[in-house]
């Protein structure tokens, strides 16, 4: 077995571009970067989403001229913002997903608009150089090369404060979430019930209903649900005694009992408020949330993470219906793959049929309409065949791809 991946061959799979994306949104080049599918997954999955921005199931330029709308022209020069500020501090990680945010936006909005996609491919230019190049192109581009134009400049009058705050909210929410599948290896394809999170204020809770959708999608969750009062995340309070040392003398004893012994209301308050002022031997003492790192515990079924006053909570429990669900997912992927192996047309109707097994058996036949929609299949048959020996994680089977004219 080796420990190292192959370069060559996740190039061949994925696509330059989507290496070089997953190696951005890992983080400073210094630090050193755990291989994980799902991560680069996620980042195909961005360019792949992008691409059906222009061409939708076709191929045919869905792009035109007609003129952006102002929630268009706000998704974009955040995103512009964004990157920028990036750039300049050559820090990129978050920029990609902010990429991911952005598409996800466009095509929420079903955005045609020539002029909003030419911001957003010029901006893309220096994260994947190769499919930027050839949007340009597609959408008419007068310079010889993408990187040869000017860098677009944020119109700050066309973003409001408030769509700033809820991207940056579904950026961390979408983070966690996708960083608690890579702690337990579920992939991003495999469906997840809900995401459960306990939201400190209504300003807070207001933000992250605004892009609920949007991260119900990108992180494969079908319900985000907000735990009211005594909810069934425990939350822990750690002192950072180097710092409330220094702070507190010789009360820090005291100080550390009483935080020890804060309740959950009161740790909500620390969170909301910023800040929790009590008494110790006889003196008022102010400790910010700063001080002091708020905690999680994980609870059998669920995975919690804590970032500031934000935390998520993610069911990772699989059921029969999810697990064929997720199925479903791998089988449309490996099917794709042969579409394309085989040289098929992006508008060609397929026959398949897929060797016997238990679980594929099981997703084809609670989700045989999905499964055909997906891949333009015209039937999908179970029973065996002479087609290709395609892997699954933990078992090997035989499918076959045909053009639906061809029998």
């Amino acid at each position: 077995m080796y420990n190292v991946v192959n370069p060559d061959m996740i190039v061949e799979k994925y696509g330059a571009d989507t290496l070089r994306l997953y190696e951005m949104f890992l983080g400073p080049v210094e630090q050193s970067k755990p291989w994980d599918t799902n991560g680069i997954d996620g980042c195909h999955r961005f360019l792949k989403k992008l691409w059906a921005l222009f061409y939708g199931k076709g191929d045919e330029l869905l792009v035109n001229d007609e003129p952006a709308t102002p929630e268009q022209l706000k998704s974009v020069h955040k995103l512009i913002k964004k990157v920028t500020q990036d750039i300049e501090q050559f820090s990129y990680n978050t920029s990609v997903a902010a990429f991911m945010i952005c598409a996800n936006e466009l095509y929420t909005q079903k955005c045609t608009s020539k002029a909003i996609f030419k911001d957003l491919i010029v901006v893309l230019a220096p994260f994947a150089p190769f499919s930027a190049d050839q949007l340009y192109h597609d959408l008419g581009g007068k310079m010889e090369s993408v990187h040869l134009e000017s860098f677009p400049v944020v119109d700050e009058s066309l973003i409001d404060t408030d769509l700033e705050q809820r991207m940056d909210m579904a950026q961390k929410i979408t983070s966690m979430v996708l960083a608690l599948r890579r702690k337990v290896n579920i992939k991003v394809r495999q469906p997840l019930q809900q995401i459960l999170i306990p939201a400190v204020d209504d300003n807070q809770r207001k933000h992250i209903e605004a892009v609920k959708d949007l991260i119900m999608n990108e992180v494969n969750v079908k319900e985000l649900n907000f735990a009211e009062g005594q909810s069934i995340l425990v939350k822990k309070v750690k002192c950072n005694f180097r710092v409330m040392g220094k702070k507190f003398g010789k009360l820090m004893k005291g100080v550390a009992a009483k935080m020890n012994g804060l309740s959950q209301d009161d740790i909500a308050a620390l969170e909301r408020e910023g800040s929790l002022s009590f008494d110790v031997d006889g003196q008022n003492v102010t400790v910010d949330a700063a001080d002091v790192e708020i905690i999680s515990e994980d609870i059998p079924g669920w995975l919690v993470s804590n970032e500031g006053n934000l935390t998520v909570a993610l069911e990772v429990e699989l059921t029969p219906e999810l697990r064929n669900e997720g199925m479903a997912r791998e089988l449309v992927n490996r099917i794709q793959n042969l579409r394309k192996e085989t040289g098929l047309q992006i508008t060609d109707r397929i026959n398949v049929t897929v060797a016997p097994n238990a679980e594929v058996e099981t997703a084809v036949k609670s989700f045989a309409d999905y499964i055909k929609g997906q891949v333009l299949a015209d039937s999908i048959t179970v029973a065996d065949n002479d087609g290709v020996e395609t892997d699954f994680d933990s078992f090997k089977l035989n499918i076959k791809v045909e053009k639906a004219n061809a029998r």
